[in-house]
């Protein structure tokens, strides 16, 4: 996630922006700098674009700290996962001119719809405007040049590819991790004389064609202060891109065409509207808002999409095909805030998971454009499939989806990071119910599992025991119930690792016998790897979604499992910062052990509410939110990985969160806003009101929904599709009482597994 910019302290909004805050509209609050400073790994993307498009456009500086630019990324095909073709404007004596020219820059903005930035060493201002497959590059030079000089705008592949100078139209393909992308492109006047480099020498009798990743040139003569390219990018074929051009983009009008973006970015934020809260609460909220559209994105084009799973253009159907997703990352929040916001669409990317598996043979876990990268562990798509279904998403093939999902629970291997079939180390977890653990210092004897990586075996285990039960539940749906029960009985596995005596998750070896001596805060490695992944045993004590109160009677029962939550967010690191963190570089955000950078914390301060202390579920995210989501450079505590992290800050600032996807529920949190208004695709709408809600009063004193008292800090899904209010009394004193009774049958006590 990268960073950009130089301005004016905490502005960034354009022209059109400047009105009152009363006028604001939705995508004014949007500030792209949030994050842009990473506290230590990567930082937030300021991306350009429609929301979800295909072609993104992201600022090419590595971060807000940075001052030289090398060129401008024309797209971003799958995020994080590099950019293809690199435009440079320049000025100057074309005999000076290199094929690596740069520039110092200032005076940046970075909007969901507009990026511009001035060039100091050209006196240039390049901006962009995004369509969907398509977009507008404006350069305006703003000094006179010395005589004999010329304007230019290099362009070359950023692997390698072939670019074609022909008049007023460039051509071309990328190479992008294995495809190919195709560029058609037109100047709003043509060149003077167009040429290519040759080993960094520039050569204007080579006819501007190039088969290398050295630039092609266009010259234009010193006269001319404004040059416009419109292009679009295609994955079918060189003709696609340009029809891609001519359906969304006829003229080079860069401000109608962010016009038109800035409209549709109103309209896709505007589906949720907040009253109440302060300017910087709304600026974090619209701001995780938009960067829950970066993805994933619809490749289809007219009808038809690459496939990388099977190297192949395949008519859709009429239904657009989906790509770009980290499964590990956006299944928590991501997924179920979309199904909230466009169930439309999520039927459509869950089709386009299936598709992918029956071109490929198992279910994806980070699809993209060039195939499955499969990171992390775990097999979540499933995940996916049963939060979809159970919420009511239709318009895919469940069959066809559980029959892809089951082959691939069953005969790909759980080695994370390893795409494969199944190995010893599978066989033995499908016989026994755990992963094996290696001892410290003991040779990998399995030559699947990854250097870096390692086995992983206490995070496996516990995700495969979710992925089970969200299995089991779809052959419920089917009526596979020897299938359902044999799942549901899988979903237990989470079990045979829990060491009772320490109240911990912990690894055993294939003896059984436990991995000893133990540090459950910074054994197993780099990143914990070794058995968990990215955070130590503190965070995956908590990773039983599917089982909470499976949970909590192995803690010891609901007094323990507060007194252990209580514990996790005071607990100390017993050593410098700088060695924790030299270990577990993921674990940012921290309050005590808890880790509000990352992923799989997001769930465990609403585990309060389900254990009968929603008042302290209220008091910590109202702490983390403020603490560690913040308008400022800084302002996201770990990596957002485009969108994951985002989607749990407009949950929670909304006021309720979705423990666990596969139960069709939310647990209530404390709502920022004195008002949140989700208007559903249905056409119904879905009030949060809580009118003295304020930084003081984040208690909740009563509820009522829909005008009848709400005694419980959940609610289900059907109740906030079906329209309707729930009011929230707020005080600046916890009401303990309130949605604490040990009577209450919580929807994730109606879906847990039974104990074998």
């Amino acid at each position: 996630m990268n960073a950009f910019v130089k301005t004016i302290p905490l502005v960034l909004l354009a022209t059109a922006s400047v009105a009152s805050a009363q006028t604001k509209d939705p995508v004014d609050y949007v500030d792209t700098r949030i994050g842009t400073i990473s506290h230590m790994l990567v930082p937030t993307f300021p991306s350009i674009q429609r929301p979800n498009g295909m072609l993104r456009i992201v600022p090419p500086n590595e971060s807000f700290t940075t001052d030289r630019i090398n060129g401008f990324n024309l797209s971003v095909p799958s995020h994080r996962q590099g950019a293809v073709f690199r435009l440079m404007p320049a000025s100057g004596d074309a005999a000076a001119l290199r094929p690596d020219w740069s520039s110092r820059y200032d005076h940046s903005t970075a909007l969901p719809y507009r990026y511009s930035v001035f060039l100091d060493d050209h006196d240039a201002t390049v901006a962009f405007a995004p369509g969907r497959r398509a977009a507008i590059c404006a350069v305006d030079f703003e000094r006179a040049p010395a005589a004999n000089h010329e304007r230019f705008v290099m362009l070359r592949p950023q692997k390698t590819g072939s670019l074609r100078i022909d008049g007023r139209v460039i051509t071309g393909t990328d190479d992008y991790h294995g495809v190919t992308v195709y560029l058609h492109g037109e100047f709003d006047s043509p060149p003077a004389r167009a040429g290519a480099f040759a080993a960094g020498v520039l050569d204007f009798t080579r006819q501007a064609t190039q088969e290398s990743a050295e630039p092609v040139v266009a010259a234009f003569p010193a006269a001319v202060k404004r040059v416009r390219l419109r292009y679009a990018i295609s994955y079918v074929s060189a003709d696609q891109a340009r029809r891609n051009l001519d359906a969304e983009i006829r003229d080079f009008d860069i401000e109608r065409l962010a016009a038109e973006a800035r409209a549709e970015w109103n309209a896709a934020l505007g589906k949720v509207s907040v009253e109440g809260g302060t300017e910087d609460e709304k600026t974090v909220f619209y701001t995780a808002l938009y960067r829950s559209h970066e993805r994933m994105v619809p490749i289809s084009e007219d009808g038809r999409y690459f496939s990388a799973w099977d190297r192949r253009v395949h008519d859709d159907g009429g239904v657009p095909f989906w790509t770009d997703d980290w499964i590990w990352d956006t299944f928590h929040a991501l997924h179920p805030l979309q199904i909230l916001l466009n169930p439309g669409v999520q039927q459509e990317k869950i089709a386009s998971y299936v598709r992918a598996c029956e071109q490929s043979g198992w279910m994806p876990t980070f699809p993209t454009v060039f195939g499955d990268a499969h990171c992390m562990n775990g097999q979540h798509a499933v995940a996916l499939l049963a939060d979809a279904w159970r919420k009511g998403i239709r318009g895919f093939d469940l069959e066809r989806a559980y029959a892809c999902m089951k082959k691939t629970m069953r005969e790909e291997s759980l080695i994370p990071w390893y795409r494969g079939p199944a190995t010893e180390l599978d066989r033995f977890y499908w016989e026994k119910g755990y992963f094996p653990a290696l001892h410290p210092g003991e040779p990998e004897t399995v030559k699947e599992v990854t250097r870096g990586e390692k086995r992983q075996a206490v995070a496996v285990t516990l995700a495969a025991a979710y992925d089970a039960w969200c299995l089991a539940q779809i052959a419920a749906e089917l009526g596979q119930e020897q299938d359902a029960q044999f799942f549901l009985a899988r979903s237990l596995d989470y079990r045979n690792l829990w060491k009772a005596d320490t109240g911990f998750f912990h690894p055993k070896d294939r003896d059984g016998q436990w991995i000893l001596p133990f540090d459950y805060k910074v054994s197993g490695g780099q990143g914990a790897r070794d058995y968990y992944d990215e955070n130590n045993a503190w965070t995956y004590l908590w990773e039983v979604y599917h089982d909470i109160p499976g949970l909590i009677d192995l803690v010891g029962g609901r007094r323990a499992f507060i007194d252990k939550l209580d514990r996790l967010f005071v607990e100390g690191y017993e050593r410098p910062r700088w060695e924790y963190y030299n270990v577990l570089p993921d674990s940012t955000g921290n309050v005590g052990m808890y880790v509000m950078g990352n992923e799989p914390s997001f769930h465990i301060p609403y585990l309060y509410a389900l254990a009968g202390e929603p008042w302290k579920t209220q008091k910590r995210i109202r702490m983390l939110i403020e603490a560690w989501f913040r308008r400022d450079l800084m302002g996201v505590p770990g990596d957002e990985d485009g969108g994951g992290m985002s989607a749990f800050v407009v949950f929670s600032m909304m006021g309720f969160y979705p423990v666990t996807p596969g139960v069709p529920a939310y647990a209530i949190g404390s709502p920022v806003f004195s008002k949140v208004v989700i208007r559903l695709e249905n056409g119904k709408q879905f009030v949060v009101s809580a009118p003295k809600a304020s930084g003081a009063n984040k208690y909740i004193q009563s509820a009522t929904l829909n005008g009848k008292a709400l005694n419980e800090p959940w609610f289900s899904h059907d109740v906030l599709t079906s329209g309707g209010t729930i009011t929230l009394e707020m005080g600046d004193r916890p009401n303990k009482a309130w949605g604490a009774s040990p009577d209450l049958v919580s929807p994730w006590s109606r879906y847990a597994p039974k104990p074998r």
